[in-house]
């Protein structure tokens, strides 16, 4: 098990799925091994672009084995326990830590009305419920609530938390809690920005890694802005950055009027990694709508022009 503060590259991994919607197992060994290949250092399932929300129970439980069984502890593996309160949460736990998963992520309740003491107590209730490490995941387009610095700084303060994912867009706020973990001496808590585009300056702020749906289709490209970070070398972080700026353009590939902006970026994901042979099927868990064959060839122009195809 790895317990030392995640680091680097960590890409929330698309779920392939077959024709007939069940988990394409083959596929998600193939990216797994795509990924691993690709330099990244760690792995996030059953997150949003895992399309957790989409899952049934039994679909989350086999992701999180295959994926496991494929790493074989050459990178951590953090599970999303993503439910709307807090016994709902700890039942994903449990199956993240039986199919030998090395953290936990989790968001605040939704769909309830939540007070923040409540959010406090979830997190709290999680962590002492479970020997893994918690990352806590700011969403707040999805969630509802914006997680604040100061609750941050206290669980990471208190042992809650080893980390954050930082999905708010929010990048003053992200800069205040890193910030406040500074001035409070706390340097076991790993800040993970959600951002595909902003990478470089996150690092140079002080996030420790990103959290890039990007990086399913080119995470060599993460991995090499990553490390250009690292050593300080920021003009080809700045060069490489904008690269991945230009391929992430494949998101707006789905036309808006018809097709809504979350299924046309998991759409182009699939899409990108069927084109470059990774997966078997690009299709996307309902109700999300398919892309269109026209709307495929967006999502191939920007590959070739990006250098993947």
């Amino acid at each position: 098990m790895h317990s030392r503060p995640i680091r680097g590259v960590v890409p929330p991994v698309c779920t392939p799925l077959t024709p007939d919607l069940e988990v394409d197992h083959r596929s998600l060994e193939r990216l797994v091994a795509h990924l691993l290949d690709g330099g990244v250092d760690g792995l996030f399932v059953l997150g949003s672009t895992s399309e957790t929300a989409y899952l049934p129970d039994r679909h989350r439980a086999e992701v999180l084995r295959t994926t496991t069984a494929a790493v074989a502890g050459q990178v951590p593996v953090l599970a999303g326990a993503i439910d709307m309160t807090t016994l709902r949460v700890l039942d994903h736990v449990r199956a993240a830590e039986e199919a030998g998963c090395d953290g936990i992520v989790a968001t605040a309740p939704f769909y309830t009305r939540t007070h923040p003491a409540e959010v406090e107590h979830h997190f709290r209730l999680l962590a002492e419920r479970t020997e893994l490490p918690l990352y806590a995941y700011d969403l707040p387009v999805s969630v509802h609530t914006k997680l604040d610095a100061d609750l941050l700084v206290r669980l990471a303060g208190d042992g809650v938390l080893a980390g954050v994912k930082d999905s708010s867009g929010d990048d003053a706020g992200m800069r205040r809690l890193l910030l406040a973990l500074r001035h409070r001496g706390i340097t076991s808590c790993s800040v993970l920005t959600g951002s595909e585009l902003t990478v470089d300056s996150a690092l140079r702020t002080g996030a420790h890694g990103v959290v890039p749906g990007l990086a399913n289709v080119d995470p060599d490209g993460y991995a090499r802005l990553f490390r250009h970070c690292a050593d300080g070398r920021w003009d080809a972080a700045g060069t490489e950055q904008e690269r991945l700026f230009d391929l992430f353009g494949l998101v707006e590939a789905g036309d808006p009027a018809r097709i809504g902006a979350s299924s046309a970026a998991l759409g182009a994901f699939k899409a990108a990694l069927h084109l470059r042979g990774v997966i078997d099927c690009p299709v996307t868990a309902p109700p999300q709508l398919p892309l269109t064959a026209d709307e495929v060839l967006l999502v191939k122009e920007r590959l070739i022009s990006a250098g993947l195809l």
